[in-house]
């Protein structure tokens, strides 16, 4: 048993200090667990901002991803103060110094207990549906999530799948407390971390970008990685058809996420300038709200992996709108050639400045491309040919990022073709405001249902 993290404990071994988000997390993870010398593994992710990371791990090490669910429980006053977890089946802990120090009873703590076993238990069946948790014997099981601070509930969850006897039990995560770790070593038989700080605070403090993780993106990847949340008893069984997909250029190639849901009416490929369009929790959660309603997604990096890299120390490719338009009608090429697709009417969905590159891209496709949207996009950077877009074009905004809403009002008026401005109450450019990004998915579904074909109605 012990502790493996980089060395330095500040940065990894490329010297980088934090995490552009989940994603970045789970791939520099992964390379961590390059060497950890692994049995048949298996991959667990802790809901909800676990699994992000733990898809990335599975994807590296070709190994299959579920989740294995879990729960703080918080204080009656304080709910973020844990003061002990519960998980799968009966398994719980307390941490009986900060029951002391609130002065809650062992009857009181039962109480708190109950109430989080209710909602787990809803949990377990959102994500996994009938399916039961795979038999871990025999496999090295990988428990994974976005970081530990007390540690409290990844404990919880080592303690009950040790008791379910895998061949080895690891713990990985991308940041943690030392602390933490040091205690959990005599739970799991290692620990792996990519930055384990000295003067550690909390897990958000990591990443750059620490945005809740959805409900609805928990279940896109699972989706993505192959794992069916078994349908209630009676269902009929409509099986998507998942992939990671790479579309090759001269001297590079680019990745994506495919899902076809059977059957599928309309195809929407995702673009976003910065190049992490596969890894967007916005538009995985979106995308996962487009294929209940029949339209298959591909969402894609439009940057390839050196350039990606490129782009993160000097933010000039993600404005570079012709290379990425240029890349956007290389991945509608692909896509007309691939049975499972081609065959699809066929939408864009841009993100930020993927936006004018969906638009852009829409000019030199005319013949092709069929609708457009625009979720907090910069179309006002297609310049000239707003006025050649010919595709019905939506374009979604909040309308507290002021800053953006002048831009796409200048936009429309701009655009030629059939258009429309649509804006979201209280929503910041991120939509991150309850429910704001429920309405994008509702309003992308609505358009692209309306102009690639018929499907099932949204809610």
């Amino acid at each position: 048993m012990g502790h493996s993290s980089a060395m330095g404990g500040f940065a990894d071994r490329a010297g980088r200090a934090r995490f552009a988000d989940r994603a970045d997390g789970g791939r520099r993870l992964a390379a961590r667990l390059a060497d950890a010398d692994l049995a048949e593994p298996l991959v667990l992710g802790l809901p909800r901002g676990g699994v992000p990371v733990a898809y990335e791990v599975a994807a590296a090490l070709g190994a299959p991803l579920d989740v294995f669910v879990a729960r703080k429980v918080g204080a009656p006053t304080q709910p973020e103060l844990g003061i002990g977890a519960i998980a799968e089946g009966d398994g719980v802990v307390a941490d009986t110094s900060a029951l002391a120090a609130l002065g809650l009873s062992p009857r009181h703590f039962d109480e708190l207990v109950a109430a989080e076993r209710r909602e787990l238990d809803d949990r377990v069946r959102r994500y996994r549906g009938s399916r039961s948790l795979p038999g871990l014997g025999g496999h090295d099981v990988v428990l994974v999530d976005d970081g530990l601070a007390t540690g409290l509930t990844a404990e919880v969850a080592l303690r009950a799948l040790a008791a379910r006897r895998p061949r080895r039990l690891v713990l990985a995560v991308p940041t943690c407390a030392p602390s933490a770790a040091r205690r959990l070593e005599a739970v799991a038989d290692e620990v792996v971390s990519v930055l384990a700080p000295a003067h550690f605070q909390a897990v958000g403090q990591w990443y750059e970008d620490f945005a809740q993780t959805t409900d609805e993106e928990v279940l896109s990847l699972l989706a993505r990685a192959g794992t069916a949340v078994g349908p209630p008893a009676g269902a009929p069984v409509v099986t998507p058809v998942v992939g990671a997909v790479r579309i090759p250029l001269d001297g590079g190639a680019l990745d994506g996420d495919l899902v076809v849901p059977q059957p599928a009416t309309g195809l929407v490929v995702f673009a976003h300038g910065s190049g992490s369009s596969r890894h967007s929790p916005r538009n995985r959660a979106v995308a996962t709200r487009l294929g209940d309603r029949g339209l298959a997604t591909l969402l894609v990096d439009l940057l390839t992996s050196p350039e990606e890299a490129e782009d993160l120390r000097t933010r000039r490719l993600r404005f570079d709108i012709g290379l990425l338009a240029e890349r956007l009608v290389a991945v509608a090429d692909w896509c007309r050639v691939q049975p499972t697709v081609g065959p699809l009417a066929l939408g864009l969905f841009g993100a930020s400045t993927g936006a004018a590159a969906a638009l852009v891209a829409a000019t030199r496709r005319p013949g092709d491309v069929a609708a457009v949207v625009s979720r907090g996009g910069r179309p006002d950077l297609a310049g000239g040919l707003l006025a050649a877009v010919a595709a019905p074009t939506l374009l979604v905004v909040g309308s507290d990022d002021h800053t953006v809403v002048d831009l796409n009002r200048q936009a429309l008026a701009r655009l030629g073709g059939e258009r429309a401005l649509e804006v979201v109450a209280g929503a910041t450019h991120l939509f991150e405001e309850p429910g704001a990004l429920d309405a994008v998915a509702r309003l992308a579904g609505d358009w692209f249902v309306r102009h690639l074909g018929p499907a099932t109605p949204g809610p």
